[in-house]
């Protein structure tokens, strides 16, 4: 008998749904210690299976720390990230159930000056991020302090009760979420009347997904980082502002750096090209204080493709430590 169309598609859509779902559940019944110990191994031992994420994490993090570190120290740094990237999603499942009290202690914003003067000034702020620590617990802070929601874009995810999964989430956040694509109207005229009316949108920006995007130095290897935090900024007068979000022992930290500059002289285009360089440039300083925060698991170099397989000996030895 013939398979219907779509039908294995729809299937591991379903499953991958219903795991999420169960995930959320199981974690939050368990206590914080037992919970972080769990996916503090998983992430070890994904770190051990050597597929191509983490691969390719491996050879982002030997750009992000200058090519310095020997074989081992790389591998010890890989497993740390994929600790941390395990963490946050430990943090994910269980964030809707801490206290705004619990997140507003064991969070430290240096640099938070910098986003309350622009809104002393009546301005929009848009936060620059990278995919690093835990965004979502950054974002319950800044709900709290805003006193209000701040805007952000989500990537349609399939299947749909997945995205509606995440969406639903992280609107218990407080968080005002705008699809990427399939919106009412387009996501850029929605984040562009929020800025204008004086609000606070946070864009991922340290990967471009799409065709366009703006050359940039990060790290110092040639990319492209997409251009429409600092578009915004320059159309409706918010600031521009870097920040990285990354863990401290039993709590978050997140660096905020100074406004960088769109409007002025010049062309459009040679002026948000700077900006996101210096997007890219607080990125750098930050994320190379500890860069097994930087959850990036895909290619964004064009020369830099995920490391090769380890020898089977290698992960076998990885895995038992």
């Amino acid at each position: 008998m013939t398979e219907p169309p779509g039908l294995r598609s729809r299937l591991t859509g379903r499953l991958t749904d219903v795991g999420y779902a169960a995930g959320w559940r199981a974690v939050r019944m368990l206590p914080e210690p037992a919970a972080r110990a769990g996916f503090d191994r998983a992430g070890r031992w994904a770190a051990g299976r050597d597929g191509g994420g983490v691969r390719q994490l491996r050879a982002n993090l030997r750009v992000a720390t200058g090519g310095t570190l020997s074989g081992t120290e790389l591998d010890e740094l890989t497993d740390r990230a994929m600790s941390s990237y395990a963490r946050y999603w430990q943090e994910a499942f269980r964030l809707p159930t801490l206290t705004a009290d619990r997140i507003r202690r064991d969070t430290v914003l240096p640099g938070l000056e910098h986003i309350a003067r622009a809104r002393e000034e009546g301005r929009g702020v848009v936060v620059a991020l990278p995919h690093s620590g835990n965004w979502d617990a950054a974002g319950a802070w800044f709900v709290d302090w805003l006193g209000g929601p701040f805007m952000t874009i989500a990537e349609r995810l399939k299947p749909e009760s997945l995205y509606r999964r995440f969406l639903e989430y992280r609107e218990t956040l407080g968080f005002r979420v705008v699809p990427l694509t399939g919106g009412e109207r387009p996501s850029s005229e929605v984040l562009r009347d929020w800025l204008a009316d004086g609000g606070v949108a946070c864009l991922l920006v340290d990967r471009n997904f799409g065709a366009g995007g703006v050359p940039v130095d990060f790290f110092g290897r040639p990319t492209t980082m997409p251009s429409g935090a600092a578009l915004l900024a320059e159309r409706t007068g918010a600031a521009l502002v870097p920040a990285v979000c990354q863990f401290a022992e039993s709590g978050w930290r997140v660096t905020i750096h100074p406004e960088v500059p769109v409007r002025g002289e010049g062309r459009l285009k040679d002026r948000v090209s700077a900006a996101m360089q210096g997007v890219a440039d607080a990125f750098s300083e930050t994320i190379a204080t500890q860069p097994e925060d930087w959850h990036m698991l895909g290619r964004i170099w064009p020369d830099v493709p995920p490391d090769p397989p380890r020898r089977p000996a290698d992960r076998a030895s990885a895995e038992v430590s």
